[in-house]
């Protein structure tokens, strides 16, 4: 049976969270399984290999709301709850919602934000793509960005979800509303 997940606390304690999950050989099984915030956001990573890694991400509100790409990863982003309005550089504008998503093949500007009143929770599925930094973030003038440095959540209560929608829960995700 797989086990929950613990929330990221920094972008380098994420990939140091992805790097240390590296499986070789063998499968590995995960639970779509997280507290929502009433504020901010959580990263949870729930499987890597040397390649692949897959991130379950919640925002209460806000998003990724400066443009940058991933010049070494192609990633997705699937939608679960809620809904975000991703953007690109020359005013691309699309809102994705519950059970659509979006591919960003390597050095795809986007953004992205916050459109339901309800929280977003969305499976971020990434893949290294040629030689570099496969987590680096670069920005449009083709700066590094740093990703979040220090916990930005905050929840109702401490206890974690138990993955089973009820009256507070979604029953599309199997995850507790805030």
């Amino acid at each position: 049976m797989a086990q929950a997940a613990a929330i990221a606390e920094s972008s380098q304690h994420l990939h140091d969270s992805i790097d240390a999950q590296v499986k070789h050989g063998v499968p590995t099984f995960f639970k779509l399984e997280a507290q929502l915030p009433i504020q901010g956001r959580t990263n949870i990573p729930l499987a890597a290999s040397e390649s692949m890694w897959v991130v379950l991400k919640t925002y209460a509100t806000g998003g990724e709301n400066e443009l940058h790409a991933h010049p070494h990863e192609d990633h997705t982003f699937v939608i679960l709850q809620g809904a975000a309005k991703f953007y690109g550089p020359n005013k691309e504008e699309r809102i994705a919602h519950a059970g659509e998503g979006v591919l960003l093949p390597h050095g795809t500007f986007y953004w992205f934000h916050v459109t339901s009143k309800e929280p977003l929770v969305m499976l971020r599925i990434g893949a290294a793509a040629g030689e570099g930094d496969r987590f680096g973030r670069i920005d449009i003038n083709g700066g590094v960005m740093q990703g979040m440095t220090q916990p930005t959540s905050r929840f109702r209560s401490s206890s974690p979800t138990t993955g089973m929608a009820g009256a507070d829960g979604c029953g599309r995700c199997g995850l507790l509303r805030r």
